[in-house]
């Protein structure tokens, strides 16, 4: 009787405990999603004020653009055959440079294809690769410019296959 009385103590005890500890998972839960909530509107709203201070900070608005369709072309790879399909739009500084460019699109084209053409597969399929084609595209094409500059270079279609 002694033994029943203790055994039932036991798995008393043991229910409480598990009871007491799903209790303290609970709330230790709850407190981490507050947090979370808390901080996350915080980074929120920095993320918004971020990017009004940005706003304001850029004195021009978004220039004219030029597109520059359907470069279709071998790229270098060791092992196969690979060809790279790309849609370029050019923003520029202002008006007079559109006039520049559509004169200069064969000269453009040309230099942009020679300069996609001395890339290898491993250089054109990775974010790193792409980011350093549109830096280099712009420097090479405003050496070309002489009435404006490019503002920046967009790919609006780029596949690698």
């Amino acid at each position: 009787m002694a033994d029943d009385k203790n055994k039932e103590s036991q798995a008393g005890g043991k229910s409480k405990t598990m009871l007491f500890i799903a209790i303290g998972v609970v709330v230790l839960l709850v407190a981490v999603g507050v947090a979370a909530y808390l901080l996350g509107a915080r980074s929120a709203q920095n993320a918004v004020a971020k990017v009004a201070v940005e706003e304001t900070e850029k004195p021009e608005g978004i220039g004219p653009m030029v597109d520059i369709n359907d470069f279709i072309m071998n790229i270098f790879d060791k092992n196969e055959t690979r060809y790279l399909k790309a849609s370029i739009t050019l923003e520029l500084e202002n008006e007079e440079t559109v006039v520049e460019v559509n004169e200069r699109m064969p000269q453009i084209r040309d230099s942009i294809l020679l300069l996609i053409g001395s890339k290898t597969f491993a250089e054109l399929n990775d974010l790193q690769g792409k980011l350093q084609l549109r830096a280099e595209i712009i420097v090479r094409l405003n050496k070309l410019l002489q009435k404006g500059k490019i503002k920046g270079i967009y790919f609006t279609e780029f596949v690698v296959q």
